[in-house]
C-alpha cells in the first residue's frame, strides 16, 4: 500500500474535509486559536482598544516577567518583543539530564504620527498581561460638538 499526498495537504481527496482534520490543525481545547504562526509557534493575542484620549493595547503573554519584554518605536512601528530561556540539568551517577525551553515572538505596529503622542506611551505589565497606553495628540483627540448660532 502506498500513501498519496494530495494537493490540499491531506491524505483524502481534494474537496474533502473532515472533522479529523479540524481536530489536527487547532489546539485541543481552543477550537477557536488561530494565533500560529507560519513556524507553527504561539503569538500572544492581542486587543486593540480605541477611545477619546488614547489607545490601549494588551497582550496576552502570562507566565513571563517584564524584564522579559523589548518595546521600541522606530519611526512610526511600535514592536513588542520577548525572549525567554528556562533550563534545569540535573546530574547522577550514571547520567545527566538537561532540559529547557525557549519562548520568543515579535508583533510590531505601526502608529500614525498625527494620531499618537509618541512621548507619552506607557506600558505596565500585570497579572499576564502586558499593556500599553498610547495617548492621542490635542489635534486628534475627539473634540465635543461645538454649537453654531443662527443669524
Amino acid at each position: 500500500m502506498s500513501l498519496v499526498k494530495r494537493n490540499n495537504g491531506s491524505l483524502l481527496p481534494a474537496g474533502t474535509r473532515t472533522l479529523f482534520d479540524d481536530f489536527v490543525s487547532r489546539e485541543l481545547f481552543n477550537w477557536g486559536n488561530t494565533n500560529f504562526s507560519p513556524t507553527l509557534t504561539t503569538v500572544p493575542s492581542v486587543n486593540i482598544k480605541e477611545d477619546d484620549d488614547r489607545f490601549e493595547v494588551e497582550v496576552a503573554a502570562p507566565g513571563m516577567e517584564k524584564q522579559d519584554f523589548r518595546i521600541t518605536l522606530d519611526g512610526n512601528l511600535l514592536t513588542i518583543s520577548s525572549s525567554r530561556k528556562n533550563g534545569t540539568e540535573e546530574a547522577k551517577e550514571n547520567y545527566t539530564r538537561r532540559e529547557f525551553s525557549y519562548q520568543a515572538f515579535q508583533r510590531s505596529f505601526e502608529l500614525s504620527k498625527d494620531v499618537v503622542d509618541e512621548e507619552h506611551i506607557e506600558a505596565r505589565y500585570d497579572n499576564g498581561v502586558l499593556k500599553l497606553t498610547i495617548p492621542k495628540t490635542e489635534k486628534a483627540r475627539k473634540q465635543a460638538p461645538r454649537l453654531i448660532e443662527i443669524q
